[in-house]
């Protein structure tokens, strides 16, 4: 099958600079993994930018059969380049075109990528997430929280712009910090102070719940995952566990709520869920409707710890997109080459 592998590398496709810029970036290396592991997987595959020139190029590289149906897949691995709700804007634009991908639609990404409807969401269902509340200006009260508070922006990821508030005489400095740099809202929420556990999920009627993965702090004094974690900047990184070691109870709790979590979002095919455990208690913090695929990304991790492989992964996540948006599994390009040559074979020589 042809698979269009969509990035945000370049910058500069677009009609206007305007907007909120995407302070998010795929390394072209994790990039790279996944085109090596679906072209291994029999797939033909085209690396491309998910900016104004998407439509045409897929178009070029896949166009519709003689019915007017899809040909190909995009892998969809574009964080967005600007503007709001970035995550949803290659979605949409290859749902107008009607060209199916993998992940989650603009309507999972935008309700995962705004933490205050996640939280929302969650409490409608039933889902333990810690108390909170959304500030736009500092001198707001907030008599209604404990101490200490997590804050962060309303839109972000990857633990961008994240404050550990202990002193509510520090709280205005945090929440000011968060939205003049971000130009949004700053959710403010009580601080857990528990185990961080992270929940893969893969599939979607009955997504496959993978291998715990825990974030163990050791002895830092800020016991959770910051931005300079994630880009490996830190002095003292955490340490991941797989599998985190939980009993049967606390696991059943763990693939509960992460299902439910899941599907409150309305996402498809992968995502990861993180929680927070107070003693017996789980805590959804937020859910990444586009869990990230590098090396060390804990989503990886999971599936390795499942027996997964890289490749198997990447091509496990198509296979379940593909299902979901044909009801069967792909063909790959080298294996319907080989049926082909088969057949013409078989009937020149009856």
């Amino acid at each position: 099958m042809r698979v269009a592998v969509v990035w945000n590398h370049r910058r500069s496709g677009v009609i206007n600079s305007f907007g909120q810029d995407c302070p998010e970036r795929y390394g072209a290396a994790s990039v790279q993994n996944v085109v090596e592991a679906l072209r291994r997987g029999g797939h033909e595959v085209l690396l491309c930018e998910g900016d104004k020139t998407l439509l045409s190029t897929v178009e070029r590289f896949m166009p519709p059969d003689s019915d007017g149906r899809p040909t190909g897949m995009v892998f969809n691995m574009a964080y967005g380049i600007q503007g709001a709700c970035r995550y949803t804007h290659v979605p949409a634009m290859l749902e107008m075109a009607g060209v199916p991908y993998t992940g989650s639609g603009p309507l999972g990404h935008a309700l995962a990528l705004d933490k205050v409807i996640t939280k929302n969401l969650l409490r409608n269902a039933g889902i333990p997430t810690p108390n909170f509340c959304v500030m736009r200006r500092g001198t707001e009260f907030v008599r209604h929280l404990r101490f200490p508070v997590v804050v962060k922006p309303r839109h972000e990821s990857t633990s961008f712009g994240l404050h550990l508030v202990h002193d509510p005489i520090k709280l205005p400095a945090a929440v000011d910090s968060v939205v003049t740099q971000y130009h949004q809202d700053a959710l403010v929420e009580e601080y857990i102070d528990g185990r961080e556990i992270c929940v893969a999920l893969l599939g979607n009627e009955k997504p496959e719940r993978l291998p715990f993965v825990e974030h163990e702090f050791g002895d830092r004094l800020i016991r959770m995952f910051t931005w300079e974690d994630k880009i490996h900047r830190a002095v003292a990184e955490p340490r991941k566990i797989c599998p985190a070691i939980v009993d049967q109870e606390l696991a059943a709790k763990l693939r509960d709520i992460s299902l439910a979590t899941f599907q409150a979002c309305c996402c498809k095919d992968f995502a990861r869920v993180d929680i927070r455990v107070d003693g017996r208690t789980p805590y959804v913090l937020e859910i990444n409707s586009m869990a990230a695929l590098g090396a060390g990304a804990s989503f990886v991790l999971a599936a390795k710890t499942a027996g997964y492989d890289f490749s198997q992964l990447v091509n496990q996540i198509l296979d379940v997109a593909y299902r979901r948006c044909f009801g069967t599994s792909p063909v790959p390009v080298n294996t319907k080459r080989n049926m082909l040559a088969l057949e013409a074979e078989v009937n020149a020589h009856p």
